[in-house]
């Protein structure tokens, strides 16, 4: 039982290494400091700069539900911000461990917040 304890942390923890590489390297395709990913806060301003929405979104993740709602709308202008579909958006929101490498490490460029809200 133990050792399936510790075989299931290391995969969670794995898991939460890679979601933070790529990150890193969807900040940097941004062009936005990679590092910024590691402040509480800031790392979601970040977000919201990269699709364009105004910082008082921040308040929509502080309410139950909403946020998930808010959540999916900024995984979707994300993809979107990268001229992805917003199937790939929905994606992100669902299966980030997959669709975050994917965009992290495909050829894809960073277009800009106009990308996401000519789609609305």
């Amino acid at each position: 039982m133990e050792f399936i304890s510790a075989v299931i942390s290391l995969i969670i923890i794995l898991n939460i290494l890679a979601i933070i590489a790529c990150i890193w390297k969807i900040f940097q395709k941004a062009g936005y400091p990679a590092w910024a990913e590691f402040i509480p806060f800031f790392n979601i301003h970040i977000f919201l700069k990269m699709i364009g929405r105004p910082l008082w979104w921040v308040g929509f993740l502080l309410v139950p539900f909403v946020n998930l709602l808010v959540l999916l709308v900024i995984a979707i202008e994300l993809a979107r911000s990268f001229g992805k579909s917003h199937n790939f958006g929905f994606g992100i929101f669902f299966l980030g461990f997959i669709f975050f490498p994917i965009l992290a490490l495909d050829d894809s460029r960073y277009l800009g917040p106009e990308n996401t809200l000519d789609h609305w």
